[in-house]
């Protein structure tokens, strides 16, 4: 039986894509193996990749004057590429500390000997709100400004682009890609763990403006430069093949439930059901500023915190799974990226109510 999974990464991914793979899973386009057994340099796979890259620049209406690259390590990968590409050794590079994966980010530039100016830092606030726009303390001729839109674990999203002027904006958007249109002109570079929004683990999706490549430093591997990537089309290496094949299964899927549009709509309606539940409720409650709530990672806490475990027990009986909060705030998240369906919320919503009916 299928649950309705709220898990932050590895995420759900649409049930239609999860069937299409499974039935091409042994036999792929009547070759008689798995695509995981196709050479990537093959022509049937390279029709896959070019599809995959294709539909996520028509779903993005990413400009001409950007490359899209599909890279291993992740998100977390590109804490490091992302300073070797952009930035000497001592250069200046601004940060926005606005929770666990702006401050892991921050660790790596710091590793790799930028001289980092937090030009926005939410630690006082427990991270539960981002910076006033108008606060940013931006360094003039910074090498970078790099800011994550969504943290995933706290559940803080940004309602407003950073405007960085000449400098270029460097955007984490693995919780956030897909979920809405976005001008992708306003960055430099935007990267994504796939794990949320795009496909499976293992793969990362990075947007870069042209004039960025070429700027690697002495030494950098050549897996992690982005020139010399984009030179082999994101196959320098054996990429993550049945990650990117999954990927394109996943952008169709956007594309048939109406594009980005839509799913704005869809994650909205979502969004604002479960923040309208958590609040009348009395019984629940979301730490986080009105204004910086997250459409896509919704923690709450119970007014009596000893009823956590007996939640998530009866919740998972209800078929309700994966609403643990991160170890590092405890309490519930419900992750309810683009594969959830309004009905996952809706009984979310109807068993929180039963349970406070219950438990309150």
């Amino acid at each position: 039986m299928r649950v309705f999974n709220f898990a932050a990464g590895p995420a759900a991914l649409p049930l239609e894509v999860l069937e299409q793979a499974r039935e091409e899973l042994t036999d792929w386009r009547g070759s008689g193996t798995s695509v995981m057994e196709v050479s990537h340099r093959s022509k049937a796979f390279v029709a896959v990749a070019e599809e995959a890259e294709s539909l996520m620049r028509s779903l993005l209406a990413v400009p001409k004057s950007y490359k899209v690259l599909f890279l291993q390590g992740g998100a977390t990968g590109q804490f490091a590429a992302i300073p070797m590409n952009l930035s000497a050794p001592g250069a200046v590079a601004d940060y926005l500390n606005t929770g666990t994966w702006s401050k892991k980010a921050i660790g790596e530039a710091k590793r790799l000997q930028l001289k980092v100016n937090i030009a926005g830092d939410e630690t006082a606030s427990r991270y539960c709100r981002v910076p006033d726009e108008g606060s940013l303390k931006l360094t003039a001729g910074a090498a970078y400004v790099h800011y994550t839109p969504n943290e995933t674990i706290g559940g803080v999203e940004f309602p407003y682009v950073p405007q960085t002027g000449t400098v270029p904006l460097v955007a984490d958007m693995s919780s956030t890609i897909l979920s809405r249109p976005i001008d992708v002109g306003q960055f430099g570079l935007i990267y994504a763990g796939a794990q949320k929004n795009i496909g499976p683990s293992g793969l990362c999706v990075v947007i870069i403006r042209e004039d960025l490549l070429g700027k690697a430093r002495p030494g950098t591997p050549s897996v992690w430069d982005y020139q010399a990537m984009a030179a082999e089309g994101s196959m320098l290496n054996t990429p993550p093949t049945f990650g990117w094949y999954v990927c394109g299964l996943v952008l169709k899927w956007v594309q048939a439930q109406g594009g980005l549009e839509a799913m704005a709509a869809r994650n909205r309606a979502k969004a604002e059901l479960l923040y309208r539940a958590i609040d009348d409720s009395g019984f629940y409650r979301n730490p986080v500023a009105k204004p910086c709530r997250s459409w896509m990672n919704v923690p709450f806490t119970l007014a009596r915190p000893e009823l956590d475990s007996t939640f998530l027990t009866e919740a998972r009986a209800a078929g309700l799974v994966s609403l643990e909060g991160h170890r590092s705030v405890g309490g519930m998240r419900a992750s309810i990226y683009n594969a959830m369906p309004l009905a996952g919320v809706q009984a979310l919503v109807a068993f929180m109510q039963d349970f406070q009916r219950r438990h309150g």
